[in-house]
């Protein structure tokens, strides 16, 4: 699988993006989003099972919104009221529970500041 990630860019603190993940040649069940800032570990920010319920990190929820459309064989990640620490390279992932592997998208650079 490949993931290609795209809408990160720089934006206020309040403000919102929306992060898209392109996925070739399908979705695979189980979809999320993690991010790395600098000198720390790549966290879960979301994931969903397709079919399930979405899950969320406790910093993210009521903010961030995880969604699919099989159909484009897309993810994406809706932020909302930003934080300066929601500032990170954020990566869209896919999991494999058949091999247990982790793809990994190229990452995308989300920064918020005034």
């Amino acid at each position: 699988v490949q993931l290609q990630a795209s809408g990160g860019g720089l934006v206020q603190p309040g403000g919102s993006l929306r992060l898209s993940c392109i996925a070739s040649p399908a979705l695979l069940p189980v979809m999320g989003w993690f991010r790395q800032a600098p000198g720390k570990e790549r966290d879960m920010v979301a994931r969903m099972i397709y079919g399930g319920q979405p899950m969320y990190a406790d910093a993210v929820k009521g903010r961030f919104t995880i969604s699919r459309d099989n159909a484009k064989n897309m993810v994406y990640l809706q932020m909302n009221s930003l934080k300066p620490e929601d500032t990170a390279v954020y990566y869209c992932n896919a999991l494999s529970r058949n091999t247990g592997t982790n793809y990994w998208g190229q990452g995308t650079q989300v920064t918020v500041s005034s």
